[in-house]
């Protein structure tokens, strides 16, 4: 009896080292998630932490500028390995072990863990160049949609209305990251701006460097982002269906998200053409300011 007490209770203290590590690298890496899931419970907030850490795990493997093509899908595919084990009770790796009471206590799919990863898989091989609009939807639908429907589980809605909440925040939350980093992702080689768009606007993506200094490629941004805004409203109706509380953290992050896409659509053209202007426009006080008032809404 006393050896297997001492075994929980070095258990405990292992759940509970990895739950701070995984809280502080949040914590580190984007100050609007970290703040919008501080207003959780801390059953769902650490639930929330777990989930980003393995998301940020497999982003990092695909994003790898030293491991090969074949060293990343290698890599994914143990993660598809392990999120197995997670789901046969066996999980092995600290993000997945951070998993394992959330699973259970917030019915989290296997299959949206599957959806991230395949996500991550597009992105491992030859650089995404504008997709068509079948594969841009595709990619959205796997590295942010699914994303958010893990979310709404953990906030506490995974019925129809928050399924949509997941579907539109997640698709307008991705389509604003790629218009803010056309730039930065035509550094390494990647166009994720669908290539319906592209063609409609006179633009050449052979070369991703020249795209923003084309002469369509205002209008074509400025098309793409008026149907992230549409996203945002489409957001809107579906939260007014949920529980205010339980959506408050999904309105915290598509305040932040969406208050980015509005002073970028505010740019003047030139500005916006402009590689040397950043777009990064909400800054880290001014987003937890945004997670402060809807924290006392």
């Amino acid at each position: 009896m006393m050896a297997n007490q001492t075994e929980t209770l070095a258990a405990g203290t292992s759940a509970a080292s990895e739950a701070r590590s995984i809280a502080r690298a949040v914590r580190d890496a984007s100050t609007s998630f970290y703040w919008a899931m501080r207003l959780l419970p801390k059953p769902q907030r650490e639930a929330m932490f777990a989930v980003y850490s393995f998301c940020r795990k497999v982003d990092d493997i695909a994003d790898s500028e030293t491991l090969s093509e074949a060293d990343k899908r290698a890599q994914l595919a143990a993660w598809r390995s392990e999120v197995d084990a997670l789901y046969a009770g066996r999980p092995a790796w600290p993000e997945t072990r951070a998993l394992q009471e959330p699973l259970d206590e917030f019915s989290l799919r296997r299959d949206d863990f599957m959806e991230v990863i395949a996500g991550m898989e597009m992105d491992a091989g030859e650089p995404v160049v504008a997709p068509d609009l079948e594969t841009f939807d595709l990619y959205v639908e796997r590295v942010a949609c699914a994303v958010g429907r893990l979310c709404v589980c953990v906030f506490g809605d995974p019925s129809e209305h928050g399924v949509s909440v997941a579907h539109h925040t997640g698709r307008a939350l991705q389509i604003t990251n790629i218009l803010r980093d056309v730039d930065e992702d035509a550094g390494i080689g990647r166009v994720y701006l669908p290539r319906e768009l592209l063609e409609k606007h006179g633009i050449d993506w052979s070369g991703p460097k020249t795209i923003s200094s084309q002469p369509g490629y205002v209008a074509m941004w400025r098309e793409l982002a008026a149907i992230a805004r549409q996203e945002y409203d489409f957001a809107d109706e579906a939260m007014e269906l949920c529980r205010k509380d339980v959506m408050r953290p999904a309105r915290i992050m598509k305040s932040v998200y969406q208050r980015n896409l509005e002073r970028m659509m505010a740019l003047p053209d030139a500005a916006l053409a402009d590689p040397s202007v950043s777009k990064r426009l909400v800054g880290g006080k001014e987003k937890l300011l945004i997670a402060l008032r809807h924290g006392f809404l």
